[in-house]
């Protein structure tokens, strides 16, 4: 492996973000409603934020996911999504992460076309969108010519621990035009396995609950939160460190 594997953190607000960068993230994904929904575009505040504890943009992917459910998009849905990777790329963030498809189950090529032209100079990562597809590693191709540079994906699997062999054959597919990195379900336990199937990256939530006890109140929802486990983190980070030393160079 030529570069070291980054590790990569999903947060959703700038606590999580300096919690993640202290215990050794190279990179943060920014969402907001992660366990509930998989993961929404964050407001343009929190955005702000966590660009501002990243201290550079480079170490920032921001999830534009406008709503929960499934991939494909209607023309007002994809012409908001092109909007808002326009408002991340001008507050500063490195990356955007999108994903479409066709009802087919395809990637949705034309309107990721006009995602990577709103992202302009910044990386293009393609979600977990490709879990749905039935052959992944099919679609790397499409994706190199769109200028996605990164996918995440389980390999089709709840855990990524459990796509590990789908995960080989988009690392392949890849031929090191796309990085490949691995998330869903990591634990730090996996990180060697995942980094010996190929992965440039492992992402992971390294989510634990808040200790607020306090009930919400009428229309408040559940009382705690997910707050991001410095410990978690830490943990993750010595794996893939020690997973680096037995990778051949």
């Amino acid at each position: 492996m030529s570069s070291p594997v980054a590790l990569e953190i999903a947060v959703q607000d700038a606590v999580g973000a300096r919690i993640a960068f202290d215990a050794g993230a190279d990179r943060v994904e920014l969402c907001q409603a992660l366990s509930s929904t998989g993961g929404l575009t964050p407001s343009a505040g929190t955005i702000e934020a966590v660009l501002q504890a990243a201290q550079t943009g480079a170490r920032v992917a921001v999830l534009v996911r406008p709503r929960p459910g499934g991939f494909v998009y209607d023309a007002d849905e994809i012409a908001l999504v092109a909007a808002d990777i326009r408002e991340v790329v001008r507050r500063g963030a490195g990356g955007v992460v999108v994903g479409a498809l066709t009802p087919a189950g395809r990637v949705d090529e034309s309107a990721m076309r006009r995602w990577v032209d709103a992202a302009d100079h910044v990386d293009v990562v393609f979600h977990r969108a490709i879990d749905v597809i039935s052959e992944p590693a099919s679609i790397m191709d499409a994706l190199a010519g769109l200028g996605v540079r990164r996918v995440l994906t389980s390999g089709g699997a709840a855990r990524s621990i459990d796509g590990v062999r789908v995960i080989e054959d988009i690392a392949r597919g890849s031929r090191g035009r796309i990085e490949v990195m691995t998330g869903g379900g990591v634990r730090p336990r996996d990180i060697p396995r995942l980094v010996r199937a190929g992965a440039d990256a492992v992402h992971l939530s390294a989510r634990a609950s808040s200790s607020d006890s306090a009930a919400a109140g009428p229309g408040g929802g559940l009382t705690g939160f997910d707050v991001t486990d410095a410990a978690i983190v830490a943990s993750a980070r010595a794996a893939l460190d020690r997973a680096m030393v037995d990778v051949p160079g």
